[in-house]
């Protein structure tokens, strides 16, 4: 690797991945920017010359060390790397996808982004048409992207992917496929290195694989940070509710880290049933052991689908006395008609917030409503990949216990 330069560093957004692609991008910059000019004022210091000859030793080294001596490349001055590669894709009438890569990646770190949860309409570079994908197409187009990536030659891959699919489907309960860890294995076999991703639904997913490392990312202090601004909660008599047995180390980790009591909502289900949409739930009973009376309740889940889940907890806190409720989700679907069934519990007085993330993109159509809080952790992700990059520990930002306490210390 080139000094300050990622030189063998690329980026492949998949068209469900082009969103965040385009805000992660902007963080990676600055970061880089950074380290060029912490690099180029600790040499100017340590040999006892000027910043602007350690520039020009900086990118004498950065030009030594790469084949593509670019002939326009400043000598004074910082390079601002491109990042992104370009890549077409194609989809054709029948539904197949194909991806060209229109650049060498020969001997390149290539990562590639993709949203799979997007289902929004894209559009592809042969039609003017836009489709909406299902996870599922989401998925193969990531699939023929890395295959595109192998062929041209990278030396590794990495995914990006804030949402990993199929993460529900981790354990089984009868004759079923464990889709979790299928898809994790698939893309092992076909030569991807590492997976990042968001608060996976279940971190037991990542010792399906063998050579595949899977890095866990956490949205917590970005949460936290929304949080902050509604509630004061050094004098809030709040409380924090798990909304289920499968959220309680979420909400645990939450509880610890605010210095607030935990409850749990302990709910009883129909598993021969699949819950359609928020007032078709297949939950059949539910209890709450703690006390929420007169408190407001914070509440964390790593997904919404349809949401009906998280509006029975709703619903069910209300009358057992939560004054106020604030409800953090890392990865927000909402699938279906979940978005209408939220406002509609909102104005019903259910609860006050929803704090999701941009891990899944969404338009105004969510992001506009009264409420809904958006925490970006597109930087985040900038950091892990500028970390692996410069091969640096990941330990703070995949356990991000110390800038939680410095942030509630503020």
């Amino acid at each position: 690797m080139a000094p300050g330069q990622p030189a063998a560093l690329g980026i492949i957004a998949c068209p469900g991945g082009e969103k965040f692609v385009d805000e992660m991008v902007p963080h990676l910059r600055r970061i880089y920017r950074r380290h060029y000019s912490q690099l180029a004022e600790t040499l100017a210091s340590r040999y006892g010359i000027t910043e602007a000859e350690a520039v020009r030793r900086i990118n004498l080294s950065a030009d030594v060390h790469t084949q593509r001596v670019h002939p326009a490349a400043s000598l004074s001055s910082y390079r601002v790397p491109r990042f992104k590669i370009p890549v077409n894709f194609t989809r054709f009438a029948n539904g197949e996808f194909k991806a060209e890569i229109l650049q060498s990646i020969r001997g390149e770190h290539v990562y590639i982004v993709q949203d799979v949860e997007n289902h929004y309409p894209l559009s592809f570079h042969n039609t003017s048409e836009r489709y909406s994908l299902s996870v599922n197409d989401n998925v193969f187009c990531l699939f023929v992207t890395v295959d595109a990536a192998l062929q041209a030659g990278a030396k590794s891959i990495t995914l990006v992917l804030p949402a990993y699919p199929f993460s529900r489907q981790h354990k089984k309960k009868g004759r079923e496929a464990l889709t979790a860890s299928l898809f994790g294995r698939l893309l092992e076999y076909m030569g991807v290195s590492r997976i990042i991703t968001l608060d996976i639904h279940s971190k037991e997913i990542e010792n399906s694989f063998h050579t595949l490392r899977l890095e866990n990312l956490h949205a917590s202090y970005q949460i936290l940070r929304k949080l902050l601004n509604l509630v004061d909660v050094r004098e809030t008599d709040l409380v924090v509710v798990s909304p289920d047995t499968g959220a309680v180390d979420r909400n645990k980790f939450y509880a610890g880290s605010l210095g607030k009591p935990l409850a749990l909502l302990y709910k009883e289900r129909d598993y021969s049933r699949v819950s359609k949409d928020a007032r078709d739930s297949n939950i059949t009973a539910m209890r709450l052991l703690g006390s929420v009376e007169g408190k407001t309740v914070f509440m964390a889940d790593d997904l919404i689908g349809t949401g009906g889940t998280v509006i029975k907890a709703m619903e069910y806190l209300k009358a057992m006395g939560a004054k106020r409720i604030f409800c953090a989700i890392s990865l927000p679907l909402f699938t279906g008609e979940a978005i209408g069934h939220f406002e509609e519990a909102y104005r019903a007085g259910l609860f006050d917030k929803i704090i999701g993330t941009n891990a899944v993109y969404h338009t105004e159509e969510l992001l506009d409503r009264e409420w809904y809080e958006c925490a970006n952790i597109s930087s985040l992700f900038a950091r892990i990949i500028a970390r692996l990059d410069h091969e640096r520990s990941l330990s703070s930002l995949l356990d991000n216990r110390n800038i939680i306490q410095r942030l509630l210390n503020q």
